[in-house]
């Protein structure tokens, strides 16, 4: 198999600091809420270039502008919590603890793109739109997976993220684009080809998010097989253009929590499977559509969390965050990934959060497309 998928492992393990109350909750009993646990621990990779990853948050700052307590990229999300529990096919392709079968309590957060905290959910700089998961093992060891709603990525590699948010930086709010912009582009075709395949969904409860990065699982013999997530609901539902410019600005945040009341979301966790010869360097190029799928499991989505805005200064979904049994493939995306969020991490870590309300009052116009 020509996977290109490299020699680096690691297994990432993160301590907890209410680990009893992690480990009790898998089994149904739960001694404090999810809000209280402790901010995550950023992903150290040896492969990572810790330049490149502050020019990338840097590039996102010159776009967006700087929002103190804000991530710097998908500023605007709401947390939720529930289960997983793994189908017996994931245990076959990999000796992940994720994949026992035991039903794993997870964290996750919906959110729109950009690193502006006040974007209406249904604008074009709200795409795509994101869907990270943070599971919670008993042992107290998390693993994350971190996906959204584009087919394929924009870009294949790092220094080509960091340049395509200067270039979109250089276009005026509601003017046309810039030479910059439009040169960049131009010599990326990917990127419009990518954002083409978005729509505008009804729900976050009705959208596919697709892990555009490839890992490689290793299972109990030892072979090794490269995949991408897939995190599928049980219905796709995009709106229409005309549907989507009658939705309010916080209609998804809003949206989710109602539906909740109304009882569970249930999303399937899949994993696409590269056949040989199948690269997975360039996120840029997806997989024929008939590799074969496998249903690793399924997450239910029960409740929103007490305050959304409180835990997600304390939460960092990290795409590197591995168990055993789960390797990096040669995407030079995800180490990047990793970095880049921590940056971010930090400097939203380190000044109070307003809320998104509050953060409408001082902002400046979006950016350009």
């Amino acid at each position: 198999m020509k996977n290109e998928i490299g020699n680096f492992k690691r297994t990432i393990l993160k301590p907890v600091c209410i680990l009893s109350t992690i480990a009790f909750s898998a089994f149904g009993t739960s001694l404090c809420e999810a809000q209280e646990q402790q901010p995550s621990t950023p992903v150290i990779d040896p492969n990572d270039n810790p330049k490149i990853d502050k020019e990338i948050v840097d590039a996102l700052n010159k776009r967006y502008g700087v929002h103190p307590g804000f991530r710097s990229n998908h500023a605007k999300g709401i947390v939720v919590e529930g289960s997983f529990t793994a189908t017996p096919e994931a245990a076959a392709l990999s000796k992940s603890p994720l994949f026992t079968g035991a039903k794993l309590p997870v964290t996750v957060r919906f959110s729109d793109a950009g690193g502006l905290p006040h974007v209406p959910d249904a604008a074009a700089l709200a795409k795509p739109y994101g869907m990270s998961i943070k599971f919670h093992l008993p042992n107290g060891v998390d693993s994350d997976i971190v996906l959204n709603s584009l087919k394929f990525f924009t870009v294949a590699t790092p220094e080509d993220f960091r340049d395509l948010q200067l270039a979109a930086a250089t276009s005026p709010p509601g003017e046309p684009r810039s030479p910059q912009f439009e040169a960049f582009l131009k010599s990326h075709p990917s990127v419009e080809k990518a954002n083409a395949t978005l729509g505008t969904p009804a729900s976050f409860a009705d959208e596919q998010y697709n892990g555009l990065d490839a890992f490689v699982f290793i299972n109990k013999a030892g072979q090794k097989q490269a995949f991408r997530y897939i995190i599928a609901p049980e219905k796709i539902v995009h709106l229409s253009k005309a549907d989507a410019s009658k939705q309010s600005a916080d209609y998804l945040m809003e949206e989710l929590p109602q539906r909740l009341a109304n009882g569970p979301v249930i999303f399937h966790i899949k994993a696409q499977l590269a056949a040989p010869g199948d690269q997975t360097k360039d996120a840029t190029q997806p997989w024929p559509n008939d590799r074969k799928v496998v249903d690793l499991g399924t997450v239910t989505i029960s409740k929103t969390v007490a305050d959304s805005d409180a835990l997600q200064k304390k939460l960092l979904f990290t795409p590197g965050r591995l168990t055993e049994g789960i390797e990096l493939s040669d995407d030079p995306l995800i180490p990047a990934r990793d970095g880049s969020y921590a940056v971010s991490f930090k400097q939203r870590s380190a000044a109070p959060k307003p809320t998104r309300a509050a953060a409408k009052t001082n902002q400046p116009p979006p950016p350009g497309p």
